[in-house]
């Protein structure tokens, strides 16, 4: 019987692996979580924006011009660098990691050292 690679193209290959599956539902749950954490942050702001102005706009201190408006809005930038970051991070570890080995899988199915022959 023939490995199912053997007519495949690399990609099928690739999609049919099971490290692949993992990888692709690890890194969709983890994206998804932060996208969701920035979105919250953003859309609370906008709606304070919206619909309480006057909180945004209270001076730091007396005498100061100042609102708590701006270090809130650089917050949410530091926030956005931060989630990145932490992104980035997992990225170039755990999911290059379930990369290399999707790859390593493949080739050694193409070459004849594949799984369960």
């Amino acid at each position: 019987m023939a490995r199912p690679t053997d007519d495949a193209s690399p990609w099928q290959a690739i999609q049919r692996n099971p490290t692949f599956q993992t990888l692709v539902e690890r890194r969709g749950r983890f994206a998804t979580r932060l996208s969701l954490i920035m979105m919250a942050l953003y859309f609370t702001f906008i709606l304070l924006i919206a619909f309480a102005p006057g909180v945004l706009g209270m001076p730091l201190g007396s005498g100061t011009v100042i609102t708590l408006g701006i270090p809130i809005g650089l917050g949410l930038i530091v926030v956005a660098i931060v989630l990145t970051g932490i992104y980035v991070r997992r990225a170039n570890g755990e999911f290059d990691r379930l990369t290399a080995e999707i790859l390593d899988d493949v080739k050694k199915q193409r070459t004849g050292g594949g799984h369960g022959d």
